[in-house]
């Protein structure tokens, strides 16, 4: 779809001078090249973030691009609006042909290649292989597909912009979503796409979400709603494998594995496993019955916002600046046998420390303290 320089900061649309810069600061530390980035991305951020300084949303290459296509009749939103339509449009309907496609091949267990998609946005290669996995080459931008077996993708994966009725949705009924090298290649989930594994894994590098600013649809000056493309990525049986995740995302699965969690993330499952040192930002986990978190990061206790929150299934909520400041020794004997091995100055975050539900559940209950036999006793005397 037409992209925006919101849409390339990753903020919603009026979004103040200060969250501008501060998006660009974050988005140029992971993409700056002396940092291992990409150096035509940052090019185009820093590009973006020079446009909506002096008020340009839009790049003037994509300008010409609308200005160019046979569904323009100026730059306006509402033009840039109609043409995402189309094309969203053109693409549902080319994926639906390509789960159509993958379907037969599957039941009949052939293999063969084939591309679909636009000329417009590109066109992406799906070959089936003789082990039933669907390959996906390229970047799957709009529409529906369902598939039974894994699939391996080798691209980024986004939703458009202005319709819901199009959104990017994969479904596996079977096997494991994998991304090729997501970490090295900078393949990324974002813009609300849905990715589900119903029997499988998931395996991906950064997932974003988005949330902008529209007028009020009843024409009010001045007044606004905020919408959001929330990125659901699901894995009831199974484990998602993700980096950073960012701004607006669900994640749902037996196992969450992530690195850092920003802005209003929402995680459930039974084992959610940190390593790096952000939680950030409205962001919950929902922890199911008998489940445990872990933060392996030393000092991952600086990075953890105080309005994060850990949600019980009885709805029991803690914040994480609870366990920021409750050290192994306070808890009860029974849920720490060992803690002789743990220094006194120890929290329950960081360092790799099983935080289990049972723990959470009873985290209000002072230590059981052993108890004294009385001065007679400190004196080596006996109540007889």
């Amino acid at each position: 779809m037409v992209e925006n320089n919101y849409d390339v900061l990753g903020i919603i649309e009026g979004s103040t001078e200060k969250e501008i810069r501060d998006a660009f600061r974050r988005l140029a530390l992971q993409f700056h090249s002396d940092r291992g980035g990409e150096n035509e991305q940052f090019i185009k951020i820093k590009q973006a973030y020079e446009d909506l300084k002096i008020g340009k949303k839009y790049p003037d290459s994509d300008i010409e691009k609308i200005k160019n296509s046979r569904v323009y009749s100026g730059d306006s939103e509402e033009d840039v609006r109609r043409k995402n339509q189309i094309l969203g449009q053109q693409l549902s309907k080319e994926m639906k042909t390509a789960e159509e496609w993958a379907g037969a091949l599957n039941r009949s267990n052939s293999t063969a290649t084939r591309l679909f998609g636009s000329k417009t946005l590109g066109e992406i290669e799906l070959e089936r292989k003789a082990n039933g996995a669907l390959s996906i080459k390229g970047n799957f931008m709009a529409g529906s597909l369902t598939y039974n077996g894994p699939i391996i993708m080798q691209g980024s994966i986004t939703s458009p912009s202005w319709t819901k009725e199009f959104r990017t949705h994969i479904q596996l009924t079977k096997g494991d979503f994998k991304f090729i090298n997501p970490l090295e290649n900078k393949y990324k989930i974002e813009n609300g796409a849905r990715i589900i594994a119903e029997n499988g894994n998931i395996v991906v590098g950064n997932i974003y979400g988005r949330k902008f600013r529209v007028e009020d649809p009843e024409g009010r000056v001045g007044v606004f709603q905020i919408q959001e493309h929330r990125t659901h990525v699901s894995a009831p049986k199974g484990k998602i494998i993700a980096e950073n995740i960012v701004n607006t995302v669900s994640l749902d699965a037996e196992t969450v594995i992530v690195l850092n969690v920003e802005d209003d993330v929402r995680i459930s499952a039974r084992e959610v496993l940190f390593y790096g040192g952000k939680f950030t930002y409205d962001s919950v986990i929902k922890l199911k019955q008998g489940g445990s978190i872990r933060f392996f990061e030393k000092f991952s206790i600086q990075g953890l916002s105080g309005d994060a929150i850990i949600q019980l299934e009885n709805d029991k909520k803690i914040r994480l600046f609870d366990l920021k400041t409750k050290k192994i020794k306070d808890l009860a004997d029974e849920y720490v046998p060992n803690k002789e091995n743990y220094r006194k100055d120890t929290t329950m975050v960081g360092n790799g420390f099983t935080i289990t539900y049972e723990m959470l559940e009873n985290l209000s209950k002072k230590p059981t303290k052993k108890k004294k036999g009385g001065w007679a006793s400190k004196f080596g005397f006996s109540k007889n």
